[in-house]
């Protein structure tokens, strides 16, 4: 029996042709149930020209980060496979397909997109300063967290909705770290995961910045392997928590 998915595609501030473009090629591809938009701090009319698209668009008016808004889009779907893209296009079609592959074919709880495995191929680089900082910190992720990757930190990603619901209540980033977070949860729960490698080129316009985000992306690892850690009932960590204020899960801030 096929398993129903759906795609969410965090936005701000897109080239609203190429993703009208973009957007029509995964539904005329995959033909998923259902197409979310979560568009953050959209310009004036942008809105009104993204409603003839086969998807619907929910909008904010202010920036609530890249992990808010995919929490948002899975928490509106009810779908066996819930699966997000970042809004570039940088990942092509063909490759969020097999991405969501292992998972809608239950081999996977969760797949995750890589532009850093070895079969990968990419069609254009990142700033050498960018690969540089992207290196280095999937590295030392694989040395923090308990599951080891070419990539955490890919903007494609599929995950099981049944494991959805174990993870989503401990994700805590609502911006570019939420990637790592989801893996290092996943990991901490003995959930499933398989690394599919990609097609992938590097767009221009980035509203990413390589130091700063590299900064928040460094703290963000250490707080996702406590948090992990505590999941693993690790003495230390467990009683870290407890001079910790408590953050306010994710899916929590939503309701």
């Amino acid at each position: 029996m096929s398993r129903s998915v759906g795609v969410v595609l965090p936005a701000y501030r897109p080239d609203t042709e190429q993703f009208g473009t973009y957007i029509a090629a995964i539904d005329d591809a995959l033909e998923p149930q259902t197409i979310v938009v979560e568009l953050d701090a959209p310009r004036d009319g942008v809105p009104a020209r993204l409603r003839s698209l086969p998807a619907e668009v929910h909008t904010v008016p202010y920036r609530r980060g890249k992990g808010a808004a995919i929490t948002a889009g899975f928490e509106r779907m009810e779908t066996d496979v819930l699966a997000f893209v970042d809004a570039d296009g940088s990942t092509p079609v063909a490759s969020l397909e097999r991405i969501l592959a292992p998972v809608t074919e239950g081999r996977t709880d969760l797949a995750v997109g890589s532009r850093r495995h070895p079969d990968a191929i990419v069609a254009s680089h990142q700033t050498f300063a960018r690969r540089f900082l992207g290196d280095g910190f999937a590295w030392l992720a694989g040395q923090l967290l308990d599951v080891r990757l070419y990539d955490y930190q890919c903007g494609a990603k599929a995950i099981d909705a049944a494991a959805w619901e174990r993870v989503r209540d401990h994700l805590y980033e609502p911006g570019f770290a939420w990637d790592v977070e989801l893996v290092a949860i996943a990991a901490a729960l003995d959930l499933c995961i398989e690394e599919v490698p990609i097609e992938w080129e590097d767009k221009p316009g980035s509203t990413v910045s390589p130091i700063r985000t590299s900064i928040d992306l460094l703290e963000a690892l250490l707080t996702a392997r406590h948090r992990s850690k505590q999941l693993r009932d690790d003495g230390f960590h467990t009683a870290l928590a407890e001079h910790l204020d408590e953050p306010t899960a994710l899916v929590e801030k939503d309701r």
